[in-house]
C-alpha cells in the first residue's frame, strides 16, 4: 500500500487534527480521545495512513497523551529546539505529520522509551477491521495488550 499526504486528506482534517499534524501543535493533556484507550488494533497517520503504533506498545503513561514503548514503522525523529527545550520530535514518514515526542522515560523492560502522541495525529484501526482496511500484516502485534 503507498502513504502519501494529499489534499483530500488535509481538507478533511478538523481544526484540531491540522493544528497538531501539520502545525506540529500540541493538543491539552488528558483531553485526547486515545490517551486510555486500550482494545486491540493499531494506530495509523490521520492524514497518509500509514501504520505507526500497535496497541501491544501502548502503556499507561499518567503523561495526558497516548504514550507507546516502540513503533511499528513509518516514524521518523527530528531534533527539535522549540520552547527553550532539546527534543526529539516525531513526525510520520510518508505523510510528514507531526505526532508528538520521544522521552527516554519509558518503561525500564521495554527498552525505556516513551513515544508521547498527540491523540489528534492518530486513527485507530480495532483488530477485527484490520484485515479489511489493508493492515492485516500486522495482526500479529495486537495480540498482546499493556495496559499498565
Amino acid at each position: 500500500m503507498a502513504y502519501q499526504k494529499s489534499k483530500d486528506a488535509i481538507d478533511r482534517l478538523t481544526p484540531e487534527q491540522f493544528r497538531v499534524t501539520q502545525e506540529n501543535g500540541t493538543e491539552r493533556a488528558f483531553t485526547g480521545e486515545y490517551d486510555h484507550h486500550f482494545e486491540p488494533g493499531i494506530y495509523v497517520d490521520i492524514v497518509s495512513g500509514e501504520p505507526l503504533f500497535a496497541s501491544s506498545a501502548k502503556y499507561n503513561s499518567g503523561c495526558g497523551w497516548p504514550a507507546f514503548t516502540k513503533p511499528i514503522d513509518n516514524v521518523t525523529e527530528h531534533r527539535d529546539v522549540s520552547f527553550g527545550m532539546i527534543r526529539t520530535e516525531v513526525r510520520s514518514k510518508h505523510g510528514d505529520s507531526h505526532l508528538g515526542h520521544v522521552f527516554p522515560d519509558g518503561p525500564p523492560d521495554a527498552g525505556g522509551l516513551r513515544y508521547c502522541i498527540n491523540s489528534a495525529s492518530l486513527r485507530f484501526v480495532p483488530r477485527d477491521r484490520m484485515q479489511a482496511e489493508g493492515y492485516g500484516d500486522y495482526l500479529d502485534q495486537v495480540d498482546e495488550v499493556n495496559h499498565d
